[in-house]
């Protein structure tokens, strides 16, 4: 019998739902020792929190957050709010001693993430950033690839990023739908949004970035305010693109932006090693491309991994090789691996401290943007 494990989640937009259905699903699927108990969502306005909870099942409804992680009845907070409040809300709960999962990026900055990192870790609470994208089944194979030395020395890694959704002059500024074009509660745009994706895939797969020289613009400088009604400057980059150095010596360009007219979310990573070479496609996420170099040479190409079959990650889990999975069950796996590293005392990966090597490149990029300048993510 599975020990209940009491989640408070606080914010129930879109990541909120994902959250919660992964919760839901997750032991029907995956033999675990914990099974989540929606205990409690936490929003601003009750009357919008309480036909979620009614929808999704949650036993309460709390409109202070404060108030959720002070609940003895509550055992992990999971935070999916907007940037600006991962930082209070998450050192106040590691200090209730509450286990912790947060939605990306971390914190507003580096320095920011740095001040959660010490906080879950003066507390001893289990901790985790939801990059979800690692745990696409492609994605963790490409992992145990290059892990298992088979590309050999890695030359180049290039990423991109692209949505199209904010080219009319028209979308406004902030607001409960739209506050990640507000610079005080997003931080910064595309960078901290759709290249933290990026960068952390990066690091997970091909190890430390040492130097960054990017470039950002801000297409559209003023919009009209959500809330004001006014005219309002914006202050995030719509568009950033930037070199990289990583410490094993490899190159790469990052590239994100929500000018790219016909692309919602096309995120792909290409990697080039010695031995071969690996590229993935978010809108095919259920295939890896991979090229190796040995053998006949008249038979060599790229060849097209259908990543459905048991010994793939994470497969064995669902259905009969052949059948896909989708975006939904990347959540699935992440809490799946948060709840079996708690039985097993391990600390699954990415934790605070993991997606501050994130912030830092993050913020490496921002400056060396203004100021035109090579930066090292310290």
């Amino acid at each position: 019998m599975a020990k209940p494990l009491n989640v408070g989640m606080i914010g129930y937009g879109f990541m909120g739902k994902a959250h919660t259905n992964a919760y839901c699903q997750v032991n029907h699927f995956f033999d675990l020792a914990y099974r989540p108990v929606l205990k409690a969502v936490c929003a601003r306005s009750a009357d919008k929190a309480k036909p979620f909870a009614d929808q999704w099942g949650y036993e309460s409804v709390e409109t202070d957050w404060r108030k959720l992680i002070q609940r003895k009845d509550i055992d992990l907070i999971d935070i999916c709010t907007p940037n600006n409040t991962h930082a209070e809300i998450a050192i106040a709960a590691a200090q209730a001693g509450k286990m912790i999962l947060c939605e990306k990026p971390l914190a507003m900055s580096g320095p920011e993430g740095l001040k959660m990192v010490e906080a879950v870790e003066k507390a001893g609470v289990a901790n985790m950033v939801w990059y979800n994208y690692r745990r696409v089944p492609a994605v963790t194979l490409a992992k145990q690839i290059i892990d298992q030395g088979t590309l050999g020395h890695i030359f180049h890694y290039r990423a991109k990023f692209l949505q199209d959704w904010t080219i009319s002059s028209q979308v406004p500024v902030g607001g409960q739908a739209l506050w990640r074009l507000d610079s005080s509660v997003a931080g910064s745009g595309v960078t901290g949004d759709l290249l933290a994706h990026c960068i952390d895939t990066a690091l997970w797969l091909n190890g430390p970035i040492d130097t960054v020289s990017g470039m950002t613009e801000t297409f559209i400088k003023e919009r009209p305010g959500a809330l004001s009604g006014q005219p309002e400057q914006v202050r995030i980059d719509d568009a950033s693109a930037f070199l990289a150095r990583f410490a094993n010596g490899s190159l790469a360009t990052f590239e994100a932006t929500r000018y790219a007219r016909g692309h919602k979310a096309l995120y792909t990573f290409e990697i080039n090693g010695e031995n071969g070479s690996i590229a993935w496609d978010l809108h095919d996420l259920h295939r890896l491309q991979f090229f190796e170099y040995s053998g006949d040479g008249r038979l060599r190409g790229w060849r097209s991994i259908h990543v459905t079959e048991k010994e793939h990650p994470y497969m064995e889990n669902w259905w009969v090789p052949g059948l896909q999975i989708g975006y939904e069950h990347t959540f699935i796996h992440q809490i799946a691996d948060f709840l079996r590293g708690l039985a097993e005392n391990t600390q699954p990966e990415p934790t605070f401290k993991d997606a501050l090597k994130t912030e830092k490149v993050i913020d490496a990029v921002l400056i060396s943007a203004k100021t035109g300048s090579w930066m090292r993510c310290e």
